[in-house]
């Protein structure tokens, strides 16, 4: 049994491993706000709108150190686990919308939700769901919700900096594990925002309450509002729409960006992109085993994971433009597949590990271990802008999968002139030879064609 890192704070109960399956248990403490979730029908409800992790309950006698449990749980398998900050603008509002109307849900059957954190929302494909089973209690009359602050903190507050700010202001929340902080986000929100009722009450008023309570304490005074105030049910639920309307107000206009139109100015031919995408199928079907799951690094617009999506049961699509993971992401809520994830990913500075220890929050390389990479139209921007070494390249690839389609784009090619005309070429290894040298220490090469109609070829390596 192998406790996971990320599972430790609540004591209701934890997530575990045993044999390669996830299991949650239920901690004893936990049994009456577990039964209550159960038979006030609130669980059935929320697995039925697919808002929840469905689960199973196990014999707790067959797992070994279990037997004590309240009860063992066999949670539905996510099968790739992501990051708020890994989320594209959208993706973290309809997280929030989701967390909300689960509240207003739980509310309906006296209960409420304890947690708010935007770590208990996991992507199946396009499709937000929650997976904290242990995140409900009874409704107390008159108490207020507990959980205001931290969905202020970890949905609002990046939502708004994003949509008033910058799409990069998102990334603060590899830095704050709990959410931005609410008095960071009112300084740099735009006085704009202060006319907008939903973003005052609930940020700038909300941080300035926090620091009042905050000052009081430091300076042992004592506070006529030390007790927090009644609220009747009628009252928490108006703050939930309250909540629902500002965030659903939140609109972020995507600039026009480089990657974000990247296939409107690409330099192949619709043959060359023909021939590519049929490549690429070739060489997934001949992995010959199922793909359970697929990265799809530097996707773009994920042109390219929509072929890997027909052979693979999970592709996950990364991109470092946000305007990209944005796009593709709006795309495939409207038309599908559901089986691709878009998200933000920067592989010169992937996700770190982070939290308690630095282990609370793995990082990219520690959660992305999958069946296949691919990586298409990448390897020139890794090696020339970025100066990394193709041994370096080839040996992260290794780290990864033990299959890889990989394409080279040699320097003949337009995309990478472009990329060399501002530079000097320090890069006399950067060759169709020098590339299968560096890739032959960490990779058989299994296929080798050439893409029609251009200058690059398209390769299926195997880890040694």
């Amino acid at each position: 049994m192998q406790r996971l890192n990320a599972s430790f704070r609540d004591p209701s109960g934890y997530i575990f491993a045993h044999e390669g399956v996830i299991y949650r248990r239920v901690n004893a403490s936990y049994a009456a706000q577990y039964d209550q979730l159960l038979s006030s029908g609130l669980y059935d409800a929320l697995v039925k709108k697919k808002w929840l992790v469905p689960h199973e309950e196990v014999d707790t006698a067959l797992l070994s150190g279990h037997e004590n449990a309240h009860r063992v749980l066999r949670p539905e398998p996510i099968p790739y686990i992501s990051y708020p900050y890994e989320w594209c603008f959208n993706q973290l509002k309809d997280a929030a919308l989701l967390t909300l109307k689960i509240a207003a849900q739980a509310l309906q059957r006296d209960m409420v939700l304890k947690d708010a954190s935007a770590y208990n929302v996991q992507f199946m494909g396009h499709r937000p769901i929650f997976i904290d089973t242990l995140s409900f209690e009874a409704y107390e009359e008159g108490a207020p919700w507990i959980a205001y602050r931290q969905f202020c903190q970890h949905f609002l507050a990046p939502l708004a900096l994003m949509a008033h700010g910058h799409a990069s202001l998102g990334q603060l929340l590899t830095t704050h594990i709990d959410g931005i902080p609410l008095e960071t986000a009112a300084s740099l929100l735009p006085m704009r925002t202060r006319l907008r009722y939903g973003l005052y009450t609930h940020i700038h008023l909300h941080a300035k309450t926090q620091q009042r309570f905050a000052d009081a304490a430091d300076e042992k005074q004592p506070t006529t509002s030390a007790k927090a105030p009644r609220i009747s049910k009628r009252a928490l639920r108006a703050i939930l729409e309250s909540l629902a309307t500002t965030v659903q107000k939140l609109v972020w206009q995507p600039p026009k960006t480089e990657w974000g139109s990247y296939y409107e100015a690409t330099n192949y031919s619709a043959g060359a992109a023909g021939n590519k995408a049929a490549l690429i199928g070739e060489f997934l079907a001949a992995i010959g085993k199922p793909i359970a799951v697929c990265h799809d690094l530097g996707a773009n617009q994920g042109l390219y994971s929509e072929v890997a999506a027909q052979h693979c049961a999970q592709v996950i699509s990364q991109d470092i433009d946000p305007v990209a993971v944005e796009s593709q992401y709006r795309e495939r809520k409207t038309r599908g597949p559901n089986n691709i994830l878009p998200l933000l990913q920067d592989l010169t500075a992937p996700s770190p590990a982070i939290g308690w220890r630095n282990r609370e929050r793995d990082g990219f390389t520690q959660r992305a271990q999958c069946d296949a990479v691919l990586a298409l139209a990448l390897v020139h921007h890794l090696a020339i802008s970025n100066n990394t070494p193709l041994e370096e390249i080839a040996g992260f690839f290794a780290d990864l999968a033990p299959h890889l389609i990989i394409e080279f784009v040699p320097k003949a090619d337009s995309q990478v002139k472009r990329l060399l005309a501002t530079r000097e070429d320090i890069f006399p290894d950067y060759t169709e030879a020098g590339f299968e040298a560096a890739f032959s220490g960490f990779f058989e090469i299994s296929q080798k064609a050439k893409v029609s109609d251009s200058e690059r070829t398209l390769y299926l390596m195997t880890r040694k």
